[in-house]
């Protein structure tokens, strides 16, 4: 019996060793967290948009110290917080507790001066808080992280799982009452930072477009304000500006509909002229109309189905060639091109142009737009859709379909991010433009952008030239 009980002693001490002391480490094992950094997310070029500053926490061990009241008084020297409320949140029956809100993400100058008092079982905790190097800037595509350093909206919530990073951890071995073990050291857990987020924005061009935002609202009284610029070839958006904004540290001073709602692909509305660009590209691809060589006389109004549609002219623009249709933005012109187009298929480019449905740009929030169903795309439906009323649209539906027009033809998925890359530097996603499908002609593409070009240099955007 001697003989058996020495060798599963030999057994468990030489061969069980490493096992079974880990699984007794995990009995005694108390963390105390040391936050890793979250990643940060910057523009194409490199420039931080968002990243971390050192915020120190403080935590208590009880166990470690029953003297709660001198506690208490030690930290009331360099805290904002009351004695009695001090010890009410020390008196906790846990294991572990953290001061919060008041002992969360303090400065490093108070960090500095609790640890000098060497208080028993209290703990100044390696912790981050975001740090927003422009501002408002961007904020409501880029969101926010709550209390927990988890994203809650966003480019902070849509990408919280590569940005989250894995906390360090302070490894304490404790009996059942919580006293350190003298017998066993304390470890170091060692987490992982999240990685980088890299978004296709441009920051200098962001700032032009939201300082040129800032002073349309003010000029115009404006409740909200909204701009995209997208590389029509690579479908990369540049700039994404959605107004008002506000302080990402500070999301619950303003209305839940500002943080929750990025107007760019939330918002719906009615593209008006800007739709007759679709209606022209199909026009010109399904060769209905020669641009140079055919003319329409226009009354001022276009008579469908007993409904007088007016032009924005009054009297009209009375003959012009189908150039000067496009130049003059006549109505009753794109109505003829919306005829000759057909119903069936003039409601086909629109949906092949990416209406209707979600671009796919990963922006959280991204509506779908309205569109006429094929029951209900009656003439008249027809006529005002081609002049761009009474359908709904997405801000970025519309950049999408435009930058169609004038790109060759494709259809390119927006994107917001160029690429993910670890804070080893390596690479994770590289994003690659996705074309979904030819919507025109490449000839047919050519001859919109010199027709666009014209409606600047010869036509109605003469101011915009």
């Amino acid at each position: 019996m001697l003989f058996i009980i020495l060798c599963r002693i030999f057994y468990l001490q030489f061969f069980q060793h490493d096992e079974l002391l880990e699984k007794a480490k995990q009995n005694w094992d108390r963390e105390i967290p040391f936050m890793a950094e979250r990643g940060e997310i910057v523009d194409r070029n490199g420039e931080k948009l968002v990243t971390n500053e050192l915020a120190p926490t403080i935590y208590f061990m009880p166990a470690q110290n029953k003297n709660i009241e001198q506690v208490a008084q030690g930290l009331n020297k360099h805290l904002d917080i009351p004695v009695e409320r001090l010890m009410e949140q020390l008196s906790k029956k846990t294991f572990l507790i953290r001061l919060y809100p008041e002992g969360k993400n303090i400065s490093q100058q108070v960090a500095q001066k609790i640890a000098e008092e060497n208080i028993d079982g209290v703990y100044v905790t390696m912790d981050y808080k975001r740090s927003y190097p422009y501002d408002t800037m961007l904020a409501r595509l880029l969101g926010f992280t709550g209390a927990d350093y988890t994203g809650l909206t966003g480019i902070e919530y849509a990408y919280n799982d590569v940005l989250q990073s894995e906390a360090n951890a302070l490894r304490l071995y404790t009996d059942a009452k919580g006293q350190q073990l003298e017998h066993v050291e304390s470890e170091w857990k060692q987490g992982k930072d999240g990685a980088n987020v890299q978004l296709t924005i441009d920051a200098k061009l962001q700032q032009i477009v939201e300082r040129e935002l800032n002073q349309a609202i003010l000029k115009h009284n404006a409740d909200q304000a909204l701009a995209i610029a997208i590389n029509p070839k690579s479908g990369e958006i540049l700039a994404l500006a959605s107004l008002p904004s506000y302080h990402p540290l500070e999301y619950n001073q303003v209305s839940p509909e500002i943080y929750n709602r990025n107007l760019p692909v939330f918002m719906t509305y009615e593209p008006g002229s800007t739709f007759k660009i679709i209606t022209l590209a199909a026009a010109i691809n399904e060769n209905v109309v020669n641009l140079h060589d055919e003319h329409f006389h226009d009354i001022g109004y276009s008579l469908v189905e007993g409904s007088r549609l007016r032009c924005w002219k009054r009297e009209g623009h009375k003959d012009q060639t189908f150039l000067q249709v496009v130049e003059n933005s006549c109505n009753p012109g794109f109505i003829e091109l919306g005829k000759r187009i057909g119903n069936e298929k003039l409601l086909n480019y629109i949906k092949a142009f990416g209406f209707g449905e979600s671009t796919n740009s990963t922006i959280a929030g991204e509506a779908s737009g309205i569109l006429f169903t094929k029951e209900s795309f009656g003439p008249v439906e027809q006529a005002t859709t081609s002049f761009g009323q009474g359908v709904s649209v997405t801000p970025i539906q519309q950049v999408q379909a435009v930058a169609a027009t004038i790109n060759g033809g494709n259809l390119i998925q927006p994107s917001i991010i160029k690429s993910i890359v670890s804070k080893d530097g390596e690479l994770i996603y590289e994003q690659q433009p996705t074309v979904k499908r030819q919507v025109v002609s490449e000839a047919t593409s050519n001859e919109v952008k010199h027709a666009l070009e014209s409606v600047v240099a010869n036509g109605s955007g003469r101011s915009a030239y």
